[in-house]
């Protein structure tokens, strides 16, 4: 079986180099159920495709969304419609840009949107 490098992120952690089977089962395996594809740049995101309604904890900010549960990283083989190996450099730019500063960044986000929220709340029962 073919293996291919990635970067697994969960919640609250830094990434993790890891080299998994090149196959659905494996993926849905580190994802804890079904997936979701995302395209970023040069990389494929993986992630559950039902991390938010199954209340997984929230992951990371990507700018346009958050991402609920564990996900990971790998090379799009865009010329085959298929997943490949991270090259090295990927490997670093990702585990920088998933580093510590974008778990805090995560965590100010969610606070502002629950601060929003509850403004609004308190606004209606007026």
């Amino acid at each position: 079986m073919e293996k291919i490098k990635c970067l697994y992120i969960k919640p609250y952690e830094l990434p993790e180099e890891v080299e998994i089977d090149k196959k659905l089962e494996a993926y849905q395996k580190l994802v804890k159920g079904y997936i979701e594809c995302i395209n970023l740049d040069d990389v494929v995101l993986i992630c559950n495709d039902e991390g938010k309604i199954n209340n997984m904890p929230l992951n990371r900010d990507i700018g346009f969304d958050i991402i609920a549960g564990p996900f990971f990283i790998v090379g799009d083989d865009y010329e085959r419609g298929d997943f490949k190996s991270l090259t090295d450099e990927q490997i670093l730019n990702y585990k920088t840009i998933f580093g510590k500063e974008s778990i805090v960044r995560t965590e100010n986000k969610i606070a502002k949107i629950l601060m929003n929220k509850k403004i609004q709340n308190m606004e209606m029962e007026r």
